[in-house]
């Protein structure tokens, strides 16, 4: 006799019984439940056991006394011979054996351990990571210009009530159900902390200019909290690390860079929203001559592959409290088309859409392109530089400096003697880009400070 059955991932077949097999229950109820023949081979033939009728026993009170759960246990007949039918409910619980979780995935059983095993319980309990509370973080650690910097974007995204937009910043995490019994979720502690490393580690990330893979020439971190990453690592990319195409309309100067700059947004907030905080790496950006590739410590929903990506598919964040407060700040959509828009922007320039790679519980994404050649001297007669009249300081700032970055350097630059949070106030910017921008010209070789960090006094080297 042969069993009928459909081919399902929650069907397992065993010639004879092993306690060991009490792993194999267990993973079932930690999955979508499934049924585990005893007496039948893995061709499906019943090949029958011996003292059926003690093990009809036996098999009930071993998994109520080892996993704590019940399961139907069945005397089974075919040609003859007696075989056992173990049927295993799913179980809301996380159900352990002996200390270990075992998951039935696909159709192989496997133990649960780190990242895995912590993701499997958070969902177990109905949580997610970005949602459980930091009862050592304090509100008083928030950081108010954090704040400020979403109330701009919600004003400009008009996704908030401008009452809601008006609140305290208490009230506001409120708002945003960022806050439970009083203590600060993690997710609070990403978006709005002063110092999210503090709390989170490895909440920040890599971006370094290779040659090869062993061969770097320069790099980066760019730290504090996610929505000042977002903006901080557009303009470090844009204005140091990728190169653009020049072209001329009439008198207007074109620029195309190797990789759109809507298409690289949306692929760093995906990384940003997706990222398995509790890995504690941070995410690495590796940029070459011909391609970009984003490296992220990621979880993938349930059921889904790399190539689920490039498909239709729904919103489904796996720090959702994170994503909120990107979709009320006007950065995201809830409609899970990030994907949809990257490959857009893309298409718009002729380029190919990224490739995804998952490798262990990290996801690539791959941007290729060819270099370009086109400098940025070859500037045809009659036509105007965007620098020209800016400023004569402005035609010794680096190359393919985006406009808003290029004013703010300039302001840095113009203003040797003003303070951050002037300069701050003056250029519309937060602190935290101004700093960067200091850097960023100190590195050029443009200024140099004067006496301590303190003086907040700068020279200029170039006149």
């Amino acid at each position: 006799m042969k069993i009928e059955y459909d081919e399902k991932q929650n069907i397992e077949f065993k010639e004879n019984w092993r306690d060991e097999y009490l792993q194999w229950i267990c993973g079932f109820a930690n999955a979508q439940g499934g049924t585990l023949y005893i007496g039948v081979n893995d061709n499906a033939e019943v090949v029958g056991i011996e003292n059926a009728k003690k093990m009809l026993e036996d098999i009930p009170n071993k998994v109520r006394d080892v996993l704590g759960i019940i399961v139907d246990v069945n005397l089974m007949q075919g040609d003859g011979k007696n075989f056992l039918q173990i049927q295993v409910e799913p179980y809301k619980n996380p159900v352990s054996y002996k200390g270990e979780f075992h998951y039935r995935s696909g159709s192989t059983k496997q133990e649960l351990k780190g990242n895995a095993l912590t993701n499997f319980l958070l969902k177990k309990m109905g949580l997610t990571w970005d949602a459980i509370t930091e009862p050592r973080a304090k509100t008083i650690e928030l950081d108010h210009e954090a704040f400020e910097l979403f109330r701009k974007k919600a004003r400009k995204a008009k996704r908030l009530d401008e009452d809601d937009i008006n609140l305290s910043d208490l009230e506001l995490l409120e708002k945003l159900r960022l806050v439970e019994n009083g203590e600060l979720k993690r997710g609070a502690i990403l978006l709005f902390h002063k110092d999210p490393e503090r709390y989170v580690t490895g909440a920040y990330t890599k971006i370094g200019y290779f040659n090869d893979d062993t061969d770097i020439l320069f790099q980066d971190e760019v730290h504090g909290n996610l929505f000042e990453q977002i903006d901080n690592l557009m303009e470090l990319i844009f204005f140091k690390y990728m190169k653009a195409f020049i072209r001329y309309e009439g008198i207007q100067r074109i620029e195309e860079y190797c990789v759109p700059k809507a298409a690289m947004r949306e692929a760093l907030l995906n990384a940003i929203i997706h990222k398995n905080y509790g890995g504690c790496v941070p995410i690495q950006i590796r940029i070459y001559k011909d391609k970009v590739v984003i490296w992220n410590d990621a979880v993938l929903p349930d059921g889904w592959t790399v190539e689920k990506f490039l498909q239709n598919h729904g919103s489904r964040p796996y720090n959702p409290d994170i994503a909120n407060a990107f979709f009320r700040a006007g950065e995201i959509e809830s409609w899970g088309r990030g994907i949809e828009k990257i490959c857009t922007a893309l298409s718009q320039q002729n380029l190919s859409p990224p490739e995804y790679i998952q490798l262990g519980e990290a996801v690539c994404t791959t941007f290729r392109f060819v270099e370009p050649t086109t400098s940025e001297t070859d500037i045809p007669a009659g036509s105007v530089d965007v620098r020209k009249g800016l400023s004569k300081t402005a035609q010794e700032l680096p190359k393919n400096c985006p406009i808003t970055a290029q004013k703010t350097m300039l302001a840095i630059i113009e203003n040797p003697r003003a303070t951050i949070a002037e300069l701050s106030k003056s250029t519309n910017q937060s602190e935290r880009t101004i700093k960067t921008h200091q850097k960023l010209l100190q590195e050029s070789n443009l200024i140099r400070r004067i006496g301590s960090k303190k003086s907040g006094a700068w020279e200029i080297l170039v006149k």
